[in-house]
C-alpha cells in the first residue's frame, strides 16, 4: 500500500477501525501480553516458591529476568533489521508468531515440571523472537500510516503495549499463585501466542523498501555498521539514546518493585501488581494524550515536557519511600495498603501518585521520540535504523541493569537505587537537549501555543511536505514565528528583522531555528546581502523557508505594504510560494502599538484565541510582491476579529 493510497484519519481512535493498523496492533498486544505474563509469572513463581531447590534462585533474579530478554536485542537486532528490510514484513511477522508458539509449547512443559533452568532459556527465547519483531512493527507503521497519523500511531502502540504489560504482569503474578497455577499460566500463553498468530495473518502486505540488500549474518561487524549508520542522523541517534534511557527506567521501576513492597513496605504482591498497574496506566495515559497535545504532528516539545517530570516525580518517590516505613505485621494485601491509617497514611498514596505520574510522562517523552525516529530515518534503512534502536537499547538497559544490580550489591537500597536514576535522568536529558536544542525550543515553542495562546489552524496540508518553497505572512506580532514555527510540521528557516531576532531569550529559539537575521540596506547593506545568500542556500538545500514581506510590524493593526524582497528571492531561486496569514494576535501582549508592545492590555489577552491560515501555493514566475499581499490580506480576512482591526 502507497502513501498515496491512504486517508488519514481524524482520530487516531478511527485506527482501531482500519486493516492498515489493527491487526498490527493486536499482534503486538498478544506478543507483549506473552512476553510479561510469561516473565512475571516466573518472577513471582521463583520469589514466592517454598520449594528450596527453586528459591534458591530468587538472588537478584528479577533484574536477571529483564537481561535474558534484553541481550537478543542485542544479538539479532541487525539481522532482524536487514530481513525487514529485504523482504515483506507480513509474511515475516506470521513466521515471528509461529515461532513463539513453539517457545510457549515448550514453557508450558517447563512449568508442569518446576524446571527452571529450562524456564530460563525460553525466557530468552522469548526475547529472541521480540527482537525479531522489533525492526518490522515500527517501519510497518510510517509504511501504512499517513504523517499526521504517526503521532497517533506510536501512542496507540504504547497504550496497546503498556496495557498488554500491565494485565499480563497482574496475571502472571495472580495466576502463579492459584492451584495448579503452572499449567494455567502454560495453557494461557499457549492460547495467546495462537491468538497473536491468527491476528498477524491479516496484516496487509507490506512491499519491501530494499530488495537488492545483501544480507550480512556477521552480527558484530553488522551491528557496529548499523550504529555507525544511525549516529550520521544526528537527532535520530540522540532520540534512540532518549528511548533507552528510557526503557532502562520503567525496566528499573518495574523489576525493583516487588522487592521493594515486599522488604522495605512489608506488602504481598498483590500490592506489587497495583504499582504495576498505576505506572503501566499512566504510560498508556500519557501516550494516548500525545496525539491531542501534539496537535496530529511528530511535536518533540513534548519530550522536555516529559523528562522535567520524569525527574520531579523520580526524586519525590524516593522522599515518599522514605517517610512509609515498613508496617508491622509483613505482607498485608491491597486494602491495608490503601486503607492505612497509622502516621504515614498519605505517604502511600503519594508513592500511588509518583508511580502513576511517572508513567505519564514517561508516555509524553517516549512516543514522540518513536514517531521522530521512524518519520526521519530513510525508508530504505527504516529496518536498520530501528534495528540500531533496539541493540542501543539492549546495550543501554543491560548496562543500567548491571549497574543496579552492582548498587544493590553494595548495600545501597532501592529507593537510593531509584533516586540515582531520576537524578541521572536529569543529566541524560540536558546532555541530549546541549547537543539537540531543537527539543528545548520545540519545548518552549509549543508552551507558547498551548498555554499564551490557542491556535486554530487552517490549510496547513497545502504546506509541501518536501522540497523548498517560501511562506510568505503578515507580521503582527514578536512571536509570528514561533506561532508559525509550532503550526507547521516540517521545519522552517525564519527571515527576520535583526532587532527581533536579537531580543533576549527568545534570540535562543531563533539560533536554534537556524532563523535568518536581515536588516535593510540603510541600516547594514552587507547583513542584507548575506541574508539573500542563506536564503538561496536553504532553498537550494531544500527548506521551507518563512519571510514577513512588510519589513516590520504592524503599529495600528493594519497590513503594511508588501516590499519586493521576495521578488528577488524568486529571481535567484524560483519555487512555490505559499501565502499564510496570522488572525487575532493584534492587541495580544506580544504585538505592537506605536513601537511599543501591549504591556498595559488585559492579561486576559495572554490567553486569546489566534489563527493561522494556509492558501493555495502560488507559482514562482507569477509570484509578485502585490499579488501576494493580496492573498494574504484575503486570507486574514476584512473583518474585524479579537481584537484586530479591519484592513
Amino acid at each position: 500500500m502507497t502513501e498515496s493510497q491512504i486517508r488519514p484519519t481524524e482520530s487516531q481512535y478511527q485506527l482501531m477501525a482500519r486493516r492498515r493498523f489493527l491487526p498490527l496492533f493486536l499482534t503486538q498486544f498478544f506478543g507483549a501480553f506473552n512476553d510479561n505474563i510469561f516473565k512475571q509469572a516466573l518472577i513471582f513463581y521463583i520469589a514466592y516458591s517454598s520449594t528450596a531447590e527453586v528459591a534458591k534462585y530468587s538472588k537478584n533474579f528479577a533484574i536477571l529476568s529483564v537481561i535474558l530478554l534484553i541481550v537478543p536485542f542485542f544479538l539479532f537486532s541487525a539481522s532482524a533489521g536487514q530481513v525487514a528490510d529485504k523482504f515483506e514484513k507480513s509474511v515475516l511477522v506470521r513466521w515471528i508468531k509461529l515461532f513463539e508458539i513453539v517457545i510457549v509449547s515448550f514453557g508450558a512443559v517447563a512449568f508442569y515440571y518446576e524446571n527452571v533452568p529450562m524456564l530460563m532459556g525460553l525466557l530468552f527465547l522469548l526475547g529472541t523472537q521480540s527482537a525479531l519483531f522489533g525492526p518490522i512493527k515500527y517501519s510497518l507503521l510510517p509504511q501504512n500510516l499517513t504523517d499526521n497519523e504517526l503521532i497517533g500511531g506510536n501512542g496507540m502502540m504504547e497504550l496497546g503495549t503498556f496495557l498488554a504489560i500491565l494485565i499480563g504482569t497482574i496475571l502472571g503474578g495472580v495466576l502463579i499463585g492459584l492451584d495448579q497455577g503452572t499449567v494455567i499460566v502454560g495453557v494461557i500463553t499457549c492460547v495467546v501466542a495462537v491468538t497473536g498468530y491468527l491476528s498477524s495473518r491479516f496484516i496487509p502486505p507490506a512491499p519491501s523498501t530494499a530488495p537488492d540488500l545483501k544480507v550480512s549474518w556477521n552480527i558484530l561487524s553488522e551491528t557496529w555498521r548499523i550504529i555507525e549508520f544511525t549516529r550520521g542522523y544526528h537527532s535520530v541517534f540522540l532520540s534512540i539514546l532518549g528511548i533507552s534511557w528510557f526503557w532502562s527506567i520503567g525496566a528499573a521501576y518495574l523489576s525493583l518493585m516487588p522487592e521493594f513492597i515486599k522488604t522495605d513496605l512489608g506488602f504481598n504482591q498483590y500490592v506489587a501488581d497495583l504499582i504495576y498497574a498505576l505506572f503501566t496506566i499512566g504510560i498508556a495515559s500519557g501516550s494516548a494524550l500525545c496525539e491531542r497535545l501534539s496537535g496530529h504532528k511528530v511535536e518533540i516539545g513534548l519530550v522536555p515536557f516529559g523528562s522535567i517530570g520524569l525527574t520531579i516525580f523520580g526524586v519525590d518517590f524516593f522522599f515518599a519511600a522514605h517517610s512509609a516505613p515498613i508496617v508491622q505485621a509483613n505482607l498485608q494485601g491491597i486494602g491495608a495498603f490503601i486503607g492505612y491509617s497509622g502516621q504515614f497514611y498519605f505517604a502511600y498514596w503519594r508513592l500511588m501518585l509518583d508511580v502513576f505520574s511517572l508513567g505519564v510522562f514517561g508516555g509524553f517523552f517516549i512516543v514522540p521520540l518513536y514517531a521522530l525516529v521512524q518519520s526521519r530515518s530513510p525508508v530504505d534503512h527504516r529496518s536498520r535504523v530501528i534495528a540500531g534502536n533496539n541493540i542501543i537499547n539492549a546495550i543501554v538497559i543491560v548496562t543500567v541493569g548491571l549497574v543496579n544490580m552492582g548498587l544493590g550489591m553494595a548495600g545501597l537500597s532501592i529507593p537510593y537505587v531509584l533516586l540515582v536514576m531520576a537524578l541521572f535522568n536529569a543529566v541524560v536529558a540536558f546532555y541530549i537537549y546541549s547537543l539537540v536544542p531543537e527539543f528545548l525550543m520545540r519545548f518552549l515553542v509549543w508552551i507558547l501555543i498551548h498555554t499564551i495562546y490557542k491556535v486554530d489552524k487552517q490549510g496547513m496540508d497545502k504546506i509541501p511536505e518536501q522540497g523548498p518553497a517560501v511562506l510568505v505572512c503578515n507580521h503582527v506580532s514578536f512571536v509570528d514565528a514561533l506561532v508559525i514555527g509550532g503550526c507547521v510540521s516540517r521545519p522552517v528557516r525564519f527571515v527576520m528583522y535583526y532587532k527581533i531576532f536579537n531580543i533576549p531569550v527568545l534570540n535562543f529559539v531563533f539560533r536554534t531555528a537556524k532563523a535568518i537575521p536581515i536588516a535593510s540596506a540603510k541600516e547594514d547593506p552587507s547583513m542584507l546581502e548575506q541574508a539573500f545568500d542563506h536564503i538561496a542556500d536553504a532553498l537550494e538545500a531544500g527548506d521551507l523557508v518563512c519571510i514577513f514581506p512588510e519589513g516590520r510590524l504592524t503599529e495600528d493593526g493594519n497590513m503594511n505594504v508588501f516590499r519586493t524582497g521576495v521578488e528577488k528571492i524568486l529571481q535567484r531561486t524560483p519555487v512555490p510560494v505559499i501565502p499564510m496569514a496570522l488572525r487575532g494576535l493584534w492587541g495580544s501582549f506580544f504585538s505592537c502599538r506605536g513601537g511599543k508592545t501591549m504591556r498595559g492590555w488585559p492579561l486576559r489577552r495572554l490567553w486569546s484565541r489566534v489563527g493561522l491560515v494556509a492558501g493555495d501555493p502560488v507559482h514562482a514566475s507569477t509570484a509578485t510582491a502585490p499579488l501576494l499581499q493580496e492573498k494574504v490580506a484575503a486570507l486574514r480576512g476584512g473583518q474585524q476579529m479579537m481584537g484586530e482591526r479591519a484592513e
